[in-house]
């Protein structure tokens, strides 16, 4: 596994060339300046001499943090460390000097004749300002992986909730139909294993097309019960996208249980809208009474969160509608 003290991200390398020259920038001007000389001269050769350490920085630190500490004691980290910050320092100082030469830009008389020495001081400066962005990245990853464990641990949570709650539904359906029709029971048993052999991998997200299968398994489920009166159907083309796991069957099973007015055929239609990115499921049973949600669809809107940053609505009341905004789903969110 790639250690976190070890993982610095292209945003990270921006960032710091970012501060590298700015800093360098302004503090080469302030001297230009007081030794009375041109601070737009000044500017030039800071501005040269951050991305010239910034460029040493990265590829020295990216070249081992990859090939060479990973592979060696942790004890040897720090020596290594500074000896790539000075040396990152070092070599842009004269890389620096020599662009400054070559482009004529005026350089103060100590640049001149104490060179070596000056790029030896900057080089244990650029070590310094290194170890504390160091300590940025390692405390700011450290902070990524403590939110990630608790997002997972905050899912698997919530999918404890989830389970059981579909099975004491499914269950109840299958205690009333045992003393009814018992070949009925028997065939909806059969059913609710299928179902939940379909559903047991481990995933917080899985495809829509995965989602939208479950949904008719578990329709078919339900029609045992209601001898066929629950229509299910999806319209329109569906995109190739993920979405949390039992969130359109938790709609469905919703619908069922409030919606469903005996002896109606009660339908219920899924569409995508592309412009919002959103789920849209729509039932013609009876009105929606209540805009709170309970524990079913509680749930539902949390993995949201979680997962995709996304939420859900309730549309439309009077003819029951459910909007599933997915925002970006990601089974690894961060953001």
């Amino acid at each position: 596994m790639y250690n976190i003290e070890l993982r610095i991200k292209a945003f990270d390398w921006l960032y710091i060339l970012m501060i590298g020259v700015l800093f360098s920038t302004l503090l080469s001007s302030l001297g230009y300046t007081l030794l009375e000389h041109s601070w737009i001269q000044g500017a030039f050769f800071g501005a040269i001499l951050g991305f010239s350490i910034t460029l040493f920085s990265l590829v020295f630190i990216t070249f081992m943090n990859q090939t060479i500490l990973p592979k060696i004691a942790k004890t040897l980290w720090l020596p290594l460390a500074i000896f790539s910050s000075f040396f990152s320092g070092f070599l842009g100082t004269l890389l620096s000097t020599f662009l400054a030469h070559s482009l004529n830009i005026d350089l103060i008389s100590l640049f001149n004749t104490e060179t070596m020495n000056i790029a030896i001081v900057i080089g244990m400066l650029t070590y310094i300002v290194g170890a504390l962005l160091y300590r940025f990245v390692k405390m700011r990853n450290a902070k990524e992986v403590v939110d990630q464990h608790y997002v997972q641990s905050r899912l698997r949570s919530l999918e404890t909730q989830l389970n059981p709650h579909f099975l004491f539904n499914a269950l109840n359906s299958i205690a009333e139909l045992i003393h009814q029709d018992p070949n009925k029971a028997e065939n909806a048993i059969l059913k609710v294993s299928t179902f939940l052999r379909n559903t047991m991998e481990e995933k917080a997200l899985v495809p829509l097309s995965d989602e939208i299968r479950n949904v008719r398994d578990y329709v078919e489920l339900e029609n045992i019960r209601f001898s066929g009166k629950i229509d299910f159907q999806d319209v329109g083309l569906m995109p190739n996208i993920s979405v949390p796991k039992f969130s359109i069957q938790l709609l469905v099973e919703n619908a069922i249980k409030h919606g469903f007015e005996n002896p109606k055929v009660l339908s219920i239609t899924l569409k995508y809208d592309k412009e919002n990115n959103a789920l849209i499921l729509h039932n013609d049973g009876k009105a929606i009474k209540s805009a709170s949600f309970g524990t079913g669809l509680s749930n539902l809107e949390q993995r949201l969160k979680l997962l995709c940053k996304g939420s859900i609505k309730i549309t439309d009341k009077q003819n029951p509608t459910f909007t599933i905004y997915l925002g970006d789903c990601n089974e690894n969110t961060h953001r």
